[in-house]
């Protein structure tokens, strides 16, 4: 049995072309049951999945779910509500954003999986960049990996024009560490919402990615 219906899709498509509190109000029944409630039922088995191999991981599907609603304090885009739904689970789920773990995000135009660190404070990228430079050898093997390779292809991130000199050297041979952010990710078509092994599906990716979110954990 599909964890969503193909109204998980297109509640979004007319949400699209109605984002406003009057409608969404108006749909809340329809919103509730066929996108709230299967993206929670979604998460927390997620959750229990994960869970099951990463212990630190000890969350609730509140804990990992974005809020429906954008920010729009200082956005020229004043559209009340994001045109999906997404969660990050880890360690501390959506409280703390630089700890790596399965973010994913699924909606009408895509199905979208991420791990990593995608925004380090300075601190932390100092120390992911002294890690990756004690071992650099090591650091390669997990993204040269093939199903790292195979599932999401190369870290991505911005990079610096310069690094800090004690790092020069180490760059030399793994050149990501010019890297500002260290993600990887893959997209699926929107399509597959429906698919009853979607959840599979992500627990392969995170099978994946795991090894490397752990590098980047400083482990």
């Amino acid at each position: 049995m599909a964890w969503f219906a193909p109204d998980f899709n297109r509640f979004f498509k007319d949400l699209a072309a109605n984002n406003n509190k009057e409608w969404f109000n108006a749909n809340r029944t329809r919103y509730e049951r066929s996108v709230k409630k299967p993206f929670e039922e979604f998460v927390a088995e997620m959750i229990r999945r994960i869970h099951a191999v990463d212990k630190d991981v000890n969350i609730e599907p509140k804990d990992a779910i974005f809020r429906i609603n954008r920010d729009i304090r200082f956005s020229k885009d004043k559209t009340p509500y994001k045109l999906s739904r997404a969660a990050i689970i880890s360690p501390k789920g959506r409280m703390d954003h630089g700890i790596p773990g399965i973010y994913f995000e699924i909606g009408p135009e895509a199905i979208r999986v991420y791990g990593g660190r995608y925004m380090p404070e300075k601190e932390d990228l100092q120390r992911i960049r002294e890690h990756i430079a004690a071992d650099p050898r090591k650091f390669r093997t997990l993204h040269q990996a093939p199903g790292f390779a195979r599932a999401f292809g190369e870290v991505l991130g911005e990079k610096n024009k310069v690094l800090p000199k004690e790092f020069r050297k180490a760059a030399d041979q793994e050149p990501l560490l010019y890297n500002k952010q260290f993600y990887y990710g893959a997209e699926l078509p929107a399509g597959k919402v429906t698919d009853p092994g979607l959840v599979e599906t992500f627990m392969d990716y995170y099978a994946a990615m795991r090894p490397m979110n752990r590098f980047l954990m400083l482990e």
